[in-house]
């Protein structure tokens, strides 16, 4: 079995960063996903992986006091359907240990664990660059990795940087083969495919990289969500944070539309409280 390439999602660095931020340009200004925002992916034989590179009207300070305290995550994460409980430990590495399901209510105990070790790579008045890595996930899947690094541009904006990926083993892709001729058959991502004819519908990439960019997209919507949410007040964040993610992700309903939004509201509200009552039920 060819390993995982333990380096498919990099860090770019400050000055990287910045390159990149000039590189697309004419992208963040036209494209499909109704704003400064582009979105890759890569397919190998044993991982795959998406990347999110997108302007956010937040001053790099209010990102990055954000996006560096590990007690902020749980409140990001479990904003994904999928995301069904997370829990932080504090420690010299701190771990999230977040519990994965289906999108409708399950007991914690249902739901598969994955645990996250957090971490700060770097942390300077210009530049951030933050990490999630698990070794072992559901399904057979394993050497998971959230990356979000951040520089502040012009305009008091920042350019974020957010790749997410996940490798398998020959039972793991077994799995998730299953999976993508049932449930998922007729799921696709966002990047179009040839194939289309005249006055036809664009197509769209599907299989394991579309389910790369479906989750790159819902884990970058909850950051962006997390940091839109921060206007209002602390009592209010909550409900401003859940009603932000459902509404963005409504923006693109042939990849992301799973439930209704009385659903989603109602099925977040009883897991935030699960997941602040430390309850397993």
């Amino acid at each position: 079995m060819a390993p995982v390439d333990a380096e498919a999602v990099q860090a770019l660095q400050a000055a990287g960063l910045r390159a990149k931020h000039a590189a697309l340009g004419p992208q963040l200004r036209g494209n499909q996903f109704q704003g400064p925002l582009y979105l890759d992916s890569e397919e190998t034989s044993r991982s795959s992986q998406g990347d999110v590179y997108a302007v956010v009207d937040h001053p790099f300070a209010r990102v990055s006091g954000a996006l560096t305290d590990p007690g902020n995550w749980c409140d990001i994460l479990i904003l994904h359907l999928n995301i069904k409980y997370c829990r932080g430990t504090p420690g010299a590495t701190p771990r999230l240990e977040v519990r994965i399901g289906r999108k409708f209510d399950q007991p914690v105990a249902s739901a598969t664990l994955l645990t996250f070790a957090w971490r700060a790579q770097a942390v300077t008045p210009e530049y951030l660059d933050v990490e999630l890595d698990a070794p072992t996930g559901p399904f057979g899947t394993k050497d998971y990795k959230i990356l979000v690094e951040a520089v502040g541009i012009d305009g008091g904006r920042s350019f974020i940087h957010m790749g997410y990926a996940f490798g398998y083993g020959a039972l793991g892709q077994m799995a998730m083969a299953s999976y993508l001729r049932t449930i998922g058959r007729d799921k696709v991502g966002f990047t179009t495919v040839e194939g289309a004819g005249p006055g036809e519908p664009p197509r769209y990439v599907g299989g394991m990289r579309g389910l790369a960019e479906r989750n790159t997209m819902r884990y970058y919507l909850a950051i962006d969500a997390y940091l839109d949410a921060l206007a209002a007040p602390p009592a209010q964040q909550l409900e401003r944070r859940l009603e932000a993610w459902f509404a963005a992700t409504e923006k693109y309903p042939r990849q992301l539309h799973e439930i209704d939004r009385a659903t989603y509201l109602a099925m977040k509200r009883r897991e935030v409280q699960r997941q602040l009552t430390g309850s397993a039920e």
